[in-house]
Formats: C-alpha cells, sequence, structure tokens
C-alpha cells in the first residue's frame, strides 16, 4: 500500500535492482584454485576479506593481493580474480530501469549498497549493455556506496549519514532492500522500509508509487 507521506526513495541494488547469486562467486574462485567451495567461503569470512574491501579498508590492489595470499596463488591474474569476483553480478533487467524513470518523475531516487569498486564497474557494463545507459549516476540523484562511504549496511551511522546529506526526512523516505537485517535497521531510525524478497520484484512492490 502506498504511503503519502513518501518523498523521497532509496534503493538497494543487488537483488533489488539487478538480479545477483551470491555464492556463484565463492564457486568461481574454488575452481579458480582448485579448493572446496566451503573452503573458500570459511578462508575468506575468517579474514573479513568482503567487509574490508566493501568499506575501502582494501582499494582493488590490496583486495587482489590479499586474495592470493588467502588462496595461497600469487600466480592468480587481476583478470582471473576480477572475473571470479564479478560472476555473482547477472542480469539488469530494463523494465526496473523503465520504472526509475517513472518514479523519477515524481519521487527523490538515491540508491545505498554495500559494495565494491570492481562491482560498481561491472554494473554500469551491465547497465550499459541492457539499456543504452552509461551509469547508475544517471538514475539517481546520489549513488551511496559502501567503500566510499566507509561503512556498511545494516551499520545505523550509513542510513543517518544519507539523510543527513541528502537533506531527507525519515518519515518521508521510503527503503527497499532485500536483507532484512538492513531493512530492520532502517526501520528504527523511522525510516518507512520494503523487504524485497523473490520472485516478488520491485515493479509489483512499487506499483502504487509509479505513474
Amino acid at each position: 500500500m502506498k504511503n503519502s507521506k513518501i518523498k523521497n526513495i532509496i534503493f538497494d541494488l543487488g537483488d533489488v535492482i539487478l538480479n545477483i547469486d551470491v555464492p556463484v562467486a565463492s564457486k568461481s574462485f574454488a575452481e579458480l584454485s582448485g579448493r572446496e567451495q566451503a573452503e573458500i567461503l570459511e578462508l575468506f569470512s575468517k579474514n573479513a576479506l568482503f567487509r574490508q574491501f566493501e568499506t575501502g579498508e582494501l582499494d582493488e590492489a590490496g583486495f587482489r593481493n590479499y586474495v592470493r595470499k588467502i588462496l595461497d596463488f600469487s600466480d592468480l591474474s587481476d583478470e582471473a580474480i576480477d572475473t571470479a569476483w564479478n560472476s555473482l553480478l547477472l542480469d539488469l533487467p530494463p523494465e526496473r530501469v523503465e520504472l526509475l524513470q517513472n518514479l523519477a518523475k515524481n519521487y527523490r531516487l538515491f540508491l545505498l549498497s554495500n559494495t565494491s569498486s570492481i562491482h560498481i564497474t561491472q554494473v554500469n557494463k551491465i547497465l550499459e549493455a541492457s539499456t543504452g545507459i552509461e551509469k547508475l549516476e544517471d538514475l539517481f540523484e546520489t549513488v551511496f556506496l559502501s567503500y566510499e562511504m566507509g561503512l556498511m549496511k545494516p551499520d545505523p551511522r550509513i542510513y543517518q549519514k544519507v539523510l543527513e546529506q541528502a537533506g531527507l526526512k525519515a518519515e518521508e523516505t521510503l527503503f527497499l532492500d532485500d536483507n532484512l537485517a538492513n531493512i530492520e535497521a532502517a526501520s528504527k531510525l523511522g525510516i518507512d522500509t520494503i523487504h524485497v524478497q523473490k520472485p516478488v520484484t520491485i515493479l509489483e512492490y512499487l506499483k502504487d508509487y509509479a505513474v
């Protein structure tokens, strides 16, 4: 049901706008290194690899070198690492972009994503191939990315920073995310939320907001 107070909509990226399959990345690294997928997941989790990269503690070179170190595979090329890392990124349905363009006529639109620079480069390639639009910044007033902000959802500070920087009132703002913890954290700050759960997409969730 439409909330008539809403003036601003903040979107997550993965599995909200762009389809993703997170386990594919660990599978790709397993195939690259000749290890079991479960071992890859344990190694990456134990070393907080993704968190470090997605909060900007590691830059691209640092991320790739850390992958080589963790996997004990010094000959792994930059391209091989990037390809494995990006393998979780799937497609971006054009109809979701059309919805965003429609919503932009009446709402201020923002993106808030836990992500990395390598992923964003690839997402922009997928976006252009799918729609002809060159970059995410062409769809949103501001694109808020965890690796640039030094914070990750569901840390309450990341939502507060978005509200403050964009000059938004929580009660006038709607946030869509596929992760329940992220939704709950935003709700506690007074932000209206929609928990996006496949197979339902933003086309259905936001049909009452579209023109």
